[in-house]
C-alpha cells in the first residue's frame, strides 16, 4: 500500500507584508494562527502518513509544533524556498511514495480538493493545483533610449497560475530537484523542478478561492473569505 507524505512549508520570510505581522504564517485568522488551517485541512482530508514541517527558526519551531499534525517531523528551512523543501524531502522514510508541498501562507486548501489531488497523482506522478489565468497579460517592450514601451498581448487561454499544493512521486520530486542543484537554478515553485528533467504535470483546476498571504491588505481578504464558506 502506497504511503504519502506532506511536507508544510513554513519558513518563508514575509518581506512583503511590511513589518504588519511579527511571522506570516503564525498571524491569527478566523481565532487561529494560519499555520493551523493548512494543517487542519491535511487532518481532514485523511491522505497523509507522515508530515514535514519546515520552519525557520527555534522560536517559530516551538509555536508550530502546538498545532503540527502527528505524526511529524519538524526540519529547519534553508535560505530559498527550494533549500527548504530538500532539506525536508532529505528526511522522508524510504517507504514514502506520494509528497504533498504545501505553501502555509494558503490557508484556504480545501481539504476535498487535496484528495482529489491525491487520486490524480497516483495515476500521472505528478500534478499541481492550478487556476486559469483571467486578466488580460501583457509582455512589456521597452525600445532603447525611449521611456515609452511597446505591449505584446500574451494569449491567456494558455496561462495557468500556479498555486500549492503540488504533488509528486517521491522519486519524481527527488530526481528533479537533484538536477536543479546540479544546474545551480533557482525555482520559485516544485514544478519546475520536475519540467528541468522533462516529465509532464497534470493541472487540477481549483473550483475554490486559495489565495496566498503576500501582502498587509490579504489578511482581510482571507478573513472574508473564511466568512463568507
Amino acid at each position: 500500500m502506497s504511503r504519502t507524505a506532506v511536507i508544510l512549508l513554513a519558513a518563508g520570510s514575509g518581506k512583503r507584508m511590511q513589518g504588519s505581522v511579527e511571522d506570516k504564517v503564525l498571524a491569527p485568522l478566523a481565532g487561529n494562527p494560519l499555520f493551523a488551517h493548512s494543517a487542519k485541512a491535511f487532518l481532514k482530508s485523511g491522505v497523509a502518513d507522515l508530515y514535514v514541517v519546515v520552519y525557520r527558526d527555534q522560536r517559530q519551531m516551538l509555536e508550530l509544533s502546538a498545532y503540527a499534525p502527528t505524526p511529524s517531523l519538524l526540519v529547519r528551512g534553508g535560505k530559498e524556498r527550494q533549500d527548504s523543501v530538500m532539506n525536508a524531502l532529505s528526511v522522508l522514510p524510504a517507504d514514502i511514495d506520494y509528497v504533498f508541498i504545501h505553501d502555509c501562507a494558503r490557508p484556504l486548501i480545501e481539504p476535498e480538493t487535496i484528495k482529489q489531488l491525491h487520486a490524480v497523482v497516483r495515476k500521472y506522478n505528478a500534478v499541481v493545483l492550478a487556476h486559469r489565468v483571467t486578466d488580460t497579460i501583457k509582455e512589456k517592450q521597452i525600445s532603447k533610449g525611449s521611456k515609452l514601451a511597446r505591449l505584446k498581448t500574451i494569449d491567456r487561454s494558455r496561462l495557468w497560475a500556479m498555486e500549492t499544493p503540488q504533488v509528486f512521486s517521491k522519486a519524481l520530486i527527488v530526481k528533479g530537484y537533484s538536477k536543479i542543484a546540479s544546474l545551480k537554478k533557482i525555482v520559485t515553485d516544485d514544478t519546475a523542478a520536475v519540467d528541468a528533467i522533462g516529465h509532464p504535470i497534470a493541472l487540477l483546476e481549483n473550483q475554490y478561492p486559495n489565495p496566498k498571504l503576500t501582502h498587509p491588505s490579504d489578511l482581510a481578504y482571507l478573513e472574508f473569505l473564511l466568512s463568507a464558506r
